[in-house]
């Protein structure tokens, strides 16, 4: 087993194109800079990329998000012998791993982990197609969401790139402020911008009317998948419908790289009846975004459960009550 470097690492990733964005090496990079530590490895044809997160008295949690199904399946005991050596080297109090695979297909169970009550992404969200026309992609979306795209095209918005990272921010700030979530810092954004623009992976678009920006989002795509992760408006000319444009440009930029998927990224975790019932009464948490994300059509989808591996079981234990207190 070796640990590796972001230049090996993205060498690596060149041979499983189809790589999640949490396990792509500038995705490390970014989180360096904000209480994570990277690490990379490679074992013969089986890597991960293990972010370790501080906690006090140099104790850390070690999080390998995104893993695929491929990747897991070619593990052996010895691959988790070596991640355990790592893990302990770092003075983890446990390792979760998140799958990239959907509930009803993996089927994986690593030896010595436990089901966890806890995932750090959504693990619900929607999944758009975009293997097809844009008439067909159209077709599939509610009509009243069809209906504001075009109202928002006849009402003067325009989307085009953008790179105002500190406009972007203080629209997001309003934005958390009125939905209720929390906001990373500017710099946060620019360090995503600045590893991720560059390669083409990652674009921010702006939705503008008269020259005076309305909504904002930041896409990311790697080979045949995309995923919308920020997204902000402000709550000025709220009636021309400027979010719905803006996300149907993030999707024609998607589907103009190739990409075949388009990851809505987090609905609330309830299954689709539930969601259809209560989605126009409920606005906390993620329901605020449901009945918008809801409009484009795509599938409802649950990521398979999140899986903790544990070396110091007290610790683990303070960790999960305080996590089911709300922390």
């Amino acid at each position: 087993m070796t640990e590796v470097m972001l230049a090996e690492w993205n060498q690596f990733l060149a041979k499983s194109p189809d790589t999640h964005l949490l396990q792509m090496g500038e995705w490390g990079e970014l989180k360096e800079g904000f209480g994570w530590k990277p690490i990379r490895i490679i074992s013969g044809n089986v890597g991960v990329q293990i972010l370790f997160r501080r906690l006090p008295l140099g104790f850390t949690i070690a999080y390998m998000p995104k893993v695929s199904s491929d990747q897991l399946s070619a593990t052996s005991d010895q691959f988790w012998r070596e991640i355990d050596s790592v893990c302990k080297k770092n003075r983890a109090v446990f390792l979760k791993l998140e799958p990239d695979a959907w509930t009803d297909e993996f089927i994986l169970h690593p030896s010595s982990f436990i089901i966890s009550k806890h995932n750090i992404q959504p693990p619900r969200t929607i999944t758009l197609d975009i293997n097809a026309s844009e008439e067909d992609i159209l077709a599939k979306m509610k009509p009243k969401c069809r209906y504001n795209i075009r109202l928002a095209e006849k009402k003067g918005v325009t989307v085009r790139a953008w790179d105002d990272i500190a406009a972007f921010h203080a629209m997001m700030t309003v934005t958390g402020g009125r939905d209720g979530f929390g906001v990373h810092s500017k710099e946060y954004y620019q360090r995503a911008y600045d590893l991720f623009h560059p390669k083409g992976t990652c674009e921010l678009l702006v939705a503008e009317y008269e020259g005076k920006p309305l909504a904002s989002l930041m896409v990311f795509a790697n080979a045949k998948r995309a995923w919308y992760v920020y997204g902000a408006s402000n709550n000025e000319e709220r009636n021309r419908m400027p979010t719905y444009l803006l996300q149907w440009e993030a999707i024609r930029w998607a589907k103009a790289r190739g990409c075949e998927e388009y990851d809505l990224w987090g609905v609330p975790d309830e299954n689709e009846e539930t969601l259809e019932a209560q989605f126009e009464s409920r606005h906390d948490g993620l329901w605020g975004v449901y009945r918008f994300k809801r409009g484009f059509g795509g599938q409802l989808k649950r990521a398979a459960q999140a899986l903790d591996r544990v070396y110091n079981p007290l610790l683990y234990w303070v960790y999960t009550w305080y996590i089911s207190r709300g922390g």
